[in-house]
């Protein structure tokens, strides 16, 4: 391990129609795992058993610091008026990996962040309109999505679109965002407790996993 943040993966790199692409997204870059024939060889596979895959590399590449099966759960997620679900694989004070998608189309507003967030898709398509265009894009399974800090965008996902998320920067104002209509919408104290009680699970995981290392 290095000093500083113990994930030091430099780079995400893909794996596409024989081309390798590389993109810089931090200290992290958990997503550096899709590293595989075909994205991961994850991408076009059925979202469960592309999910599993990546869980796996993941474990692999950073033992101690993704959650055990027995804590991962599909949690239901409402923010900006749309409505997915997303499972917590990692989570710190500045970071988080997640896998998220929905069954459903539904879409609204991305929320403004103060994190950077990157947006690796397994199936499905996602639209983004972005602030200040009046066109929007489309994207499609494979493609790589980047929310840089401060940007906002209105977004649409179609029924079975599933994907990774990355995302590097202050995480603990992000769920102001996350929990809002969670709290004064549908007032769905279940899904608030879920939520709060993953992310503080994953904590104290990073926190277990910093002082076992401290002590070697």
């Amino acid at each position: 391990m290095t000093s500083g943040s113990p994930f030091r993966v430099r780079w995400l790199v893909l794996v596409r129609t024989g081309k390798v692409v590389r993109l810089w997204v931090g200290p992290w870059a958990s997503c550096a795992v899709l590293t595989l024939p075909g994205f991961v060889g994850a991408a076009g596979l059925d979202h469960e058993q592309a999910f599993s895959k990546i869980i796996v590399e993941l474990r692999k590449k950073h033992p101690g610091h993704i959650l055990p099966d027995e804590d991962l759960q599909w949690v239901f997620v409402n923010a900006g008026g749309w409505m997915g679900s997303m499972c917590l694989l990692h989570a710190s004070l500045t970071e988080y990996v997640l896998l998220f998608g929905t069954a459903v189309d539904t879409g609204g507003h991305s929320g403004r962040y103060w994190t950077d967030i990157y947006y690796a898709i397994i199936s499905g398509t996602f639209r983004q309109w972005k602030e200040g265009t009046t066109r929007s894009e489309i994207y499609y399974s494979g493609d790589i999505i980047v929310q840089k800090s401060g940007e906002a965008m209105a977004v649409q996902w179609s029924a079975g679109t599933w994907m990774v998320e990355y995302s590097s920067g202050f995480i603990p104002p992000s769920l102001v965002f996350v929990l809002a209509d969670t709290i004064f919408s549908t007032q769905d104290i279940v899904t608030f407790f879920y939520t709060l009680r993953v992310y503080a699970k994953a904590l104290l995981l990073e926190a277990g996993t910093y002082f076992s290392q401290l002590a070697q």
